[in-house]
């Protein structure tokens, strides 16, 4: 029996991703990240260990490990990501609650991520997100694999939709109730950015360092 190796994994995918970018589908939804065009870039700073917050009125963003300073900056759908956190953040505000990212290193895994944010954010509620995009609102007495609301289909999330989650996670930090974000459900997300989903995850977990601690950020955009 053939062995499967990471090359060979890798070999298919480059010769997949070739055929889908020939064909286009990857450029249609890019103009996604049109309204985006004011806020492209951004500065990810360390500023200390990531601790639990004592304020009620926090909702932590807990970022994956390559998200927003490794990779090309941007999601599988070319979003960039100093756009999708602005979004995320501002939903967060609209609401009258605070937004406090930090970066998960211990894991690629967006629910993971988004379980440990809870578990250090002072409301109980955090937002997960993977370098492609995939979103998790997650919240402190969850077990891992469960969540409040997951966003599995990182190829149909807009800015709107990110907007909108940041304001129903503040929601949820609240005690509030809210009805779910709205996704739309295309059928041939999957089958078309299936390849270039794993190699996000490929190159995400690259990143991943089991012994670092969950990190406080300083965010500024540009």
């Amino acid at each position: 029996m053939t062995q499967i190796t990471e090359a060979m994994v890798r070999d298919v995918v480059k010769e997949i991703l070739a055929q889908v970018v020939a064909s286009g589908a990857v450029a249609a939804p890019a103009s996604a990240s049109a309204p985006a065009a004011d806020v492209k870039e951004m500065t990810l700073r360390e500023v200390g260990e990531a601790k639990k917050g004592t304020s009620t009125k926090e909702v932590v963003i807990a970022l994956a490990p390559a998200f927003g300073d490794k990779l090309k900056k941007r999601t599988i759908t070319g979003i960039p990501h100093a756009a999708v956190l602005r979004e995320l953040m501002a939903g967060i505000e609209e609401e009258g609650m605070t937004a406090r990212v930090i970066r998960v290193s211990h894991t690629s895994d967006v629910a993971f991520a988004g379980k440990r944010g809870a578990e250090l954010s002072g409301s109980g509620i955090a937002i997960g997100i993977q370098s492609r995009g995939t979103t998790v609102i997650h919240q402190r007495d969850l077990f891992p694999l469960q969540n409040i609301e997951l966003f599995p289909q990182a190829p149909v999330l807009t800015l709107e939709t990110y907007r909108n989650i940041g304001r129903n996670a503040a929601r949820y930090g609240k005690g509030d109730s809210p009805a779910p974000v709205s996704q739309i459900n295309d059928q041939m997300a999957r089958p078309k950015y299936q390849a270039i989903a794993a190699v996000f995850h490929i190159r995400e977990t690259e990143f991943v360092n089991p012994d670092k601690k969950p990190m406080d950020l300083e965010v500024r955009f540009s």
